[in-house]
């Protein structure tokens, strides 16, 4: 039975080798984890960026086609 102090049996509380080991595995998954997270921001930006301009050039193609499809109605036209 621990007692308020953390002390049991006239002992001192201390750390022992399995749970420091954890606490090291828990801080190294900690920092892999954060390192990931910032990557996917990365590619994520990246991604959105590429998306713009996918869109960009879509946009592009279509009102070019729209105006090669305009331009022989405007030539015929009186003028």
């Amino acid at each position: 039975m621990p007692d308020e102090g953390g002390v049991r049996y006239g002992f001192e509380a201390f750390e022992c080798a399995p749970a420091l080991r954890l606490e090291a595995h828990e801080r190294v998954f900690r920092l892999h984890l954060e390192q990931l997270t910032q990557r996917l921001d990365k590619i994520e930006g990246s991604i959105e960026r590429l998306e713009r301009r996918l869109w960009l050039a879509v946009y592009g193609v279509a009102a070019a086609l729209l105006a090669q499809a305009v331009l022989p109605l405007v030539e015929r036209l009186p003028g």
